[in-house]
């Protein structure tokens, strides 16, 4: 796992980062969980990041929900990066396909295609930004119950 600790001059605390390229095959999305936990297990071991048990079961349905988002939609690999800074971590998956997703009107009778509804529904922001190839979406989770 490739994270790695930055001064965050804002904040005096450090930012830790990790960055991963899945592959585009139906294994990514489990691979992006399993990333996402070894993350957050890290950061809280040994770097004393204090989050709960709800911060990583969050982070966790977001990483699956944005991954499968982009398995199922965008064609070609998916970058993934987590960061955790000022009391949050950030998930930030890009992928290859320029369209911006958008929720989509609350129906009990839809089966599937909730993703987008679920993850503004538990995250504390949702950014989602063109990029000269593709989008970068930005999801903020709490690391805390605060």
């Amino acid at each position: 796992m490739g994270s790695d600790g930055e001064d965050c001059p804002a904040h005096g605390e450090q930012t830790l980062r990790a960055g991963f390229a899945l592959g585009g095959d139906g294994g990514c999305i489990a691979e992006a969980r399993h990333h996402a936990t070894a993350f957050l297990e890290q950061a809280r071991t040994h770097h004393r990041v204090p989050l709960t048990q709800r911060a990583v079961d969050l982070t966790q349905l977001v990483v699956s929900e944005l991954v499968t988002n982009t398995y199922k939609y965008a064609p070609g690999p998916i970058l993934m990066e987590l960061r955790i800074a000022a009391g949050a971590v950030d998930v930030v998956v890009w992928d290859s396909n320029p369209v911006v997703p958008a929720a989509r009107a609350a129906d009990p009778g839809r089966v599937g295609q909730h993703g987008l509804e679920i993850v503004k529904a538990v995250t504390e922001h949702l950014h989602i930004e063109q990029e000269p190839v593709g989008k970068r979406i930005t999801a903020r989770i709490a690391l805390t119950d605060a």
